[in-house]
């Protein structure tokens, strides 16, 4: 599983900044499927202490963290929705991300000038908001009407789809985007996934500056918008591993490992999902032809030295195809 978050701000807002970060932590990892890609793709590894454990312990040829993709896009601005500036040519690069970070710019500067003149947090993020607002719009207009056109043929399944946009389009045209909508989300959730809306995806709201720019105003904002937020100062702070955490948790993702002689390697899977599923996402023939995992949480593997002891403590399980998998399990999976 691909984990990637798009990031989306006005210019001159930290971005280029954010993005030098996430570069100098770049991974090239030779038999990763997603080494190769485009220069505004960042790939970070997630700070992950056990893989590093684990591969001393098995004396591993490779480790393999799980990673993030994060793609950067160019400044967006009033009217982008509309082919104003050049970010509107690059929404559709994040159309296809679990979740976006919006970066906002907290901190005061008369040197880096400000596209509306000067920071004003709230409302830049009310125009980065309506932005994405009314470009999911576009997206939903054009797919509304082929969808009142075919519900003329009388068809069930037709009628269902246009009553469904005609409800995501209400909530639009109201100004609200979908993240705040757990109710539309739910109920749509495959038509939204399917045209990839902007506003329907997590949000994670960046606050590039000291804790005193993040004032009371702004960390109301993001409350009332259900986001979670991060104070940062990009331009002496790290943030990436607070927001690859953020990241984790609002998707409701968590990891499990394998480890050997040829590699140690984390996995992100969706917390709740069953053994066969979570196998699936190291082979799809896995998931088809399994038939039980070998599974112990890894500090106990850690601390028993070796497979063999921890199986001789009673540490090491059988599980079938109902177990859940939990963060941490260390799995051999075993398939016809």
């Amino acid at each position: 599983m691909k984990l990637s978050i798009g990031i989306v701000g006005l210019p001159n807002v930290g971005k280029s900044t954010l993005f030098k970060i996430l570069t100098a932590q770049n991974i090239t990892v030779a038999n990763y499927p997603f080494a190769t890609i485009d220069p505004n793709v960042g790939v970070v590894p997630v700070p992950d202490e056990r893989v590093e454990k684990l591969a001393a312990l098995s004396q591993s040829k490779k480790k393999i963290p799980a990673v993030v993709e994060f793609y950067d896009i160019a400044g967006l601005v009033k009217g982008a929705n509309k082919g104003e500036g050049l970010g509107n040519q690059f929404l559709s690069h994040i159309r296809e991300c679990a979740a976006i970070v919006h970066l906002v710019r907290c901190f005061q500067s008369g040197e880096i000038i400000h596209v509306e003149g000067a920071p004003n947090p709230v409302r830049d993020i009310d125009i980065i908001t309506t932005e994405l607002i009314l470009k999911d719009l576009d997206t939903v207009e054009k797919r509304f009407h082929k969808a009142e056109s075919d519900a003329r043929s009388g068809k069930k399944e037709f009628i269902v789809i246009r009553d469904a946009l005609k409800h995501i389009k209400e909530t639009l045209d109201a100004g609200e985007p979908l993240f705040m909508r757990e109710d539309i989300l739910k109920m749509y959730k495959e038509i939204i996934f399917e045209m990839g809306l902007l506003t329907a995806k997590k949000q994670i709201l960046l606050l590039n500056g000291s804790e005193d720019d993040a004032t009371p105003e702004v960390r109301e904002k993001a409350k009332s918008l259900h986001a979670e937020f991060v104070v940062a100062d990009l331009g002496s702070g790290n943030p990436v591993p607070t927001l690859i955490q953020k990241a984790y948790d609002i998707l409701n993702l968590m990891s499990f490992l394998t480890t050997g002689e040829d590699e140690t390697r984390a996995w992100t899977i969706e917390r709740g999902i069953k053994a066969p599923q979570a196998a699936g996402v190291i082979h799809t023939d896995f998931e088809n032809k399994f038939i039980r995992a070998e599974v112990v949480n890894w500090q106990k593997l850690i601390e028993a030295g070796s497979w063999a002891k921890a199986r001789e403590k009673g540490w090491l399980r059988i599980e079938g195809k109902e177990y859940v998998v939990q963060e941490g399990d260390v799995m051999v999976i075993r398939h016809s």
